[in-house]
């Protein structure tokens, strides 16, 4: 399988359908459709190693936030919900690009760059709607697009790949109503099986504040995990830190 960045986001546009944090009461819209759009800011630290040959170097890293930032060429992070009565639509897109400084076996300075992007795409059935606390099971894909480039000038050594690969993926996403306003949003997800990548996770709850019945706000802690190994190739990553977003129903 093959697909290029603007490909996930031409898709994501056109499916607009996320794991988006909200209570299930959306205005009723195109014949009993609601929906929603969240785009957020994830400040997103990097833990794990890379390594695109198995004869080239493996660089680990270990990133905060802050010096991401500083290294960050692009990023852009979009979620949506769609749902009529019990069926529920979700995705998720996420696409960044860094560069990041970190040492190969026996210690030797190296930079690696990486480039993912993924797009997450479920559907599923709210199985349990009782008062305050819904509960929806879902299934899909997580379509993944990345490209690991580690160089060592000291060796000097200098390799790239770039490789796409599709993951099958089962989640759960409960939300609890707190309160007039609030609520609480929990969702994660378990894929991969060997079928794209060994393993791939994801984890992520918010606190959501309604300031009217088309707009709120949300803010919570998200991690997105990747365990990839083919033809030498290995990235073994989890992205992982704070959230908010500002979500529109319509």
């Amino acid at each position: 399988m093959r697909a290029g960045t603007k490909a996930f986001a031409v898709v994501s546009t056109l499916v607009s359908a996320a794991i988006a944090p909200g209570k299930g009461n959306a205005q009723e819209t195109l014949a009993g459709w609601s929906f929603q759009m969240t785009p957020y800011v994830w400040a997103t630290g990097l833990g794990g190693s890379l390594r695109p040959l198995a004869a080239g170097p493996k660089i680990s890293i270990d990133k905060s936030f802050g010096d991401i930032l500083e290294d960050l060429d692009v990023a852009f992070f979009v979620t949506g919900l769609a749902r009529r009565d019990r069926l529920v639509l979700l995705g998720d897109f996420s696409t960044s690009s860094s560069s990041r400084g970190g040492v190969v076996p026996p210690g030797i300075p190296a930079k690696g760059s990486l480039r993912q992007t993924s797009l997450t795409l479920l559907a599923g059935y709210r199985a349990v709607s009782e008062g305050p606390f819904t509960l929806d099971v879902l299934a899909g894909a997580r379509v993944w697009d990345v490209r690991a480039r580690v160089n060592a000038p000291v060796v000097p050594i200098r390799v790239a790949r770039e490789r796409s690969f599709a993951d099958p993926v089962v989640a759960a996403r409960v939300n609890l109503r707190l309160a007039p306003g609030w609520s609480l949003l929990a969702y994660g997800d378990v894929g991969g099986a060997g079928i794209g990548s060994r393993f791939t996770s994801q984890l992520a709850a918010t606190v959501n504040y309604e300031f009217s019945e088309r707009f709120f706000l949300s803010a919570g802690y998200r991690q997105l995990h990747v365990d990839y190994r083919e033809d030498g190739m290995r990235v073994d990553l989890r992205m992982k830190g704070p959230l908010v977003g500002a979500t529109l129903r319509f």
